[in-house]
């Protein structure tokens, strides 16, 4: 019996040291099961009802990023902290929606919005535990990752479950493969006509560049970098480079990011 017991202690003790899995792939294959991408890969809706249907595996993979502690974080390297943090917004993002899908479903819920209370949002509700704690969605991203990290292309890493809010992409984000994938998040999202564009004369970004502009600094010189993403006028792109646009910011719809409103 004492065999048995000290046998067991081992095992629970070598499971508990196993490292994280920095390449998120039990997350990458909950995400290609549910996320759909059209428009050419430029926007992506998510199945909702079919992740609420069978939601263990997203449970499970949620339980692995509670699980580490603010310790191990710190003996992380830059990019996987930063991929670690992406990763978690979203996922815990499909949590909150997939928790309420009833609400959805029923029609008392539309928005992400929908899901907060008279006097606060769903983005301040303390409903998971990250780095042993209670964490909100806001804490996540104002008071961590814009604080932590310099990197302004995480907005459109960032997915909010809204139709507006940049595609959720198909699988996890890396450490080792990070700044590519946060590359080809702002490429695409600039690409999205419908979200962003060059019109005569006027600049028409999100407003996702508008809230968060003091990340991006002179929001025309930054948009320079992805001019051709913007428009196929040669004209605009010079316009943009000589920063002689005016800019504009268009309507967000909040509208839940569901294949329903696709």
């Amino acid at each position: 019996m004492l065999h048995f017991l000290a046998g067991l202690l081992l095992t629970i003790g070598a499971a508990q040291a196993l490292p994280f899995d920095h390449s998120h792939q039990s997350y990458t294959n909950i995400l290609q099961q549910h996320v759909v991408e059209y428009d050419n890969g430029l926007k992506s809706v998510v199945d909702y009802a079919a992740l609420a249907a069978r939601p263990l595996p997203l449970q499970q993979y949620l339980a692995t990023l509670s699980e580490v502690s603010a310790e191990q974080y710190q003996q992380w390297t830059p990019a996987e902290q930063l991929a670690f943090l992406i990763n978690a917004y979203n996922a815990f993002t499909l949590k909150l929606i997939v928790e309420n899908h009833e609400k959805f479903a029923s029609g008392d819920a539309r928005s992400i919005r929908d899901l907060g209370g008279f006097f606060s949002s769903p983005w301040d509700k303390a409903f998971y535990t990250l780095l042993d704690e209670r964490r909100t969605l806001d804490w996540l991203e104002h008071k961590k990752i814009r604080v932590d990290f310099n990197e302004p292309r995480i907005h459109a890493a960032l997915v909010c479950a809204a139709l507006s809010c940049p595609k959720l992409r198909a699988e996890a984000f890396q450490a080792d493969l990070l700044s590519a994938q946060l590359e080809q998040q702002m490429s695409s999202f600039l690409s999205d006509r419908e979200k962003n564009n060059i019109s005569g004369t006027t600049l028409n970004l999100s407003k996702i560049f508008d809230w968060y502009q003091q990340d991006f600094g002179n929001i025309q010189l930054y948009m320079a970098r992805y001019a051709d993403a913007l428009t196929d006028d040669k004209n605009q792109r010079k316009m943009l480079n000589q920063q002689q646009l005016t800019v504009r910011y268009t309507k967000y719809n909040w509208a839940l990011n569901s294949v329903n409103n696709r």
